[in-house]
């Protein structure tokens, strides 16, 4: 019988997907207020690997990412989502049920990335609260990898970078907090 051990902290990601930057700014300010400071952020990014927000969002929409400096239990994952879904109803077009701003929120691990979703497929696990979690990226060969249901966007070389660079500066907390991780 395996023995009973609890998870290492992970650390928690949110991507933010919007036509107007100035709504990152607002965002991520509402994000600080909730899980502590930011210590990543991408550039941002075009996101033009899908039309799936068009109609809702509008065109030329972005992306941008960010990490917390604070890790987070893994387990918080759908109350996270919960909380940035009612972000995203906060920023509904005016008298309308159109989002301005898509927030993704995930986790990164010495072996994962993990996305939450409130869609089910195959390949995503029920968390409780009508939320779903996703192995999106998986750890091979010293960079994060995509599975054959990766978003096309969570393929390319920049999105990868972005996660590869997240992940050394999780490692490096996690060590200085004395945890030992094995990216299995």
């Amino acid at each position: 019988m395996g023995k009973i051990k609890s998870h290492p902290p992970v650390k928690l990601i949110v991507g933010m997907i919007a036509s107007d930057d100035s709504l990152f700014i607002v965002t991520e300010e509402l994000l600080i207020h909730r899980f502590g400071n930011v210590d990543f952020h991408s550039s941002i990014i075009a996101f033009n690997f899908t039309e799936y927000y068009t109609r809702e969002m509008g065109t030329d929409l972005r992306r941008k990412f960010v990490s917390f400096e604070r890790l987070i239990h893994p387990e918080k994952l759908a109350e996270i989502k919960l909380f940035t879904n009612e972000m995203e109803r906060h920023f509904l077009s005016e008298g309308t049920d159109l989002r301005q701003i898509n927030l993704n929120p995930g986790y990164v691990t010495a072996a994962k990335l993990i996305l939450a979703s409130t869609k089910d497929h195959i390949h995503r696990i029920y968390l409780g609260m009508g939320v779903y979690a996703e192995i999106t990226l998986q750890m091979r060969k010293n960079s994060f990898q995509p599975w054959e249901w990766t978003y096309p966007d969570y393929r390319s070389e920049e999105y990868i970078k972005i996660f590869n660079t997240v992940r050394q500066m999780y490692m490096a907390q996690v060590r200085s907090l004395g945890i030992n991780i094995s990216p299995r």
